[in-house]
């Protein structure tokens, strides 16, 4: 478990449908899991502190462990509405529209280009921080997923991906927060502003 900024827990945990490390956060300040897997210290960790009181995913694909953290907390899981219908199968998530206020300082912005509900979260707390899904990966350096993942037309996908990302460009933050990849905890907007041109 690393804090990435004041009361902003990150971990990383290998996912068990795609077999690769993914990353999980919890915004303590809001009392707010994003996109959780189980952190290696277990649920036991969140025990001891300000516990969740609601979980946040990205986009429909993000639910991993959630199951595990709504029992434990009684938290109800987030999604935006595009993405609702994954959850058919009868797992309870409630829909979010995109501009809605999920918690104290978190608010869900559209990303679309991607998947209709791809959300990215900015998150006002210590400089800012934008969360963000499968749209922005971070290996070494700002980018995008590669072409066989990204859809049938990459190179327009990542056409719309960055116009999404230069409107987001608008919003106060210093970091950014990757499902996939590390986080960057400063410097992420002047990254965001050079990958996307």
């Amino acid at each position: 478990m690393n804090e990435i900024g004041p009361g902003i827990h990150h971990w990383k945990a290998m996912h068990p449908n795609i077999r690769t490390e993914v990353s999980s956060y919890y915004v303590e300040p809001a009392a707010t899991l994003v996109d959780p897997l189980l952190p290696p210290e277990g649920i036991e960790w969140f025990r001891s502190r300000r516990q969740p009181e609601r979980i946040v995913l990205t986009n429909r694909h993000h639910y991993r462990h959630s199951d595990r953290f709504q029992a434990e907390f009684g938290c109800p899981v987030l999604a935006s509405e595009p993405g609702l219908h994954e959850f058919a199968d009868g797992r309870e998530v409630e829909g979010f529209a995109f501009g809605d206020q999920l918690a104290e300082g978190i608010t869900a912005h559209e990303v679309d280009a991607i998947c209709p509900d791809e959300t990215a979260l900015h998150i006002e707390v210590g400089e800012g921080f934008l969360s963000v899904a499968d749209g922005l990966i971070n290996y070494d350096g700002l980018g995008f997923v590669s072409d066989g993942l990204i859809g049938d037309d990459p190179e327009a996908v990542k056409d719309g991906l960055r116009t999404s990302y230069r409107r987001l460009l608008s919003l106060d933050f210093d970091g950014v927060m990757c499902a996939h990849g590390d986080p960057m905890s400063s410097g992420a907007k002047k990254a965001l502003r050079e990958f996307v041109g």
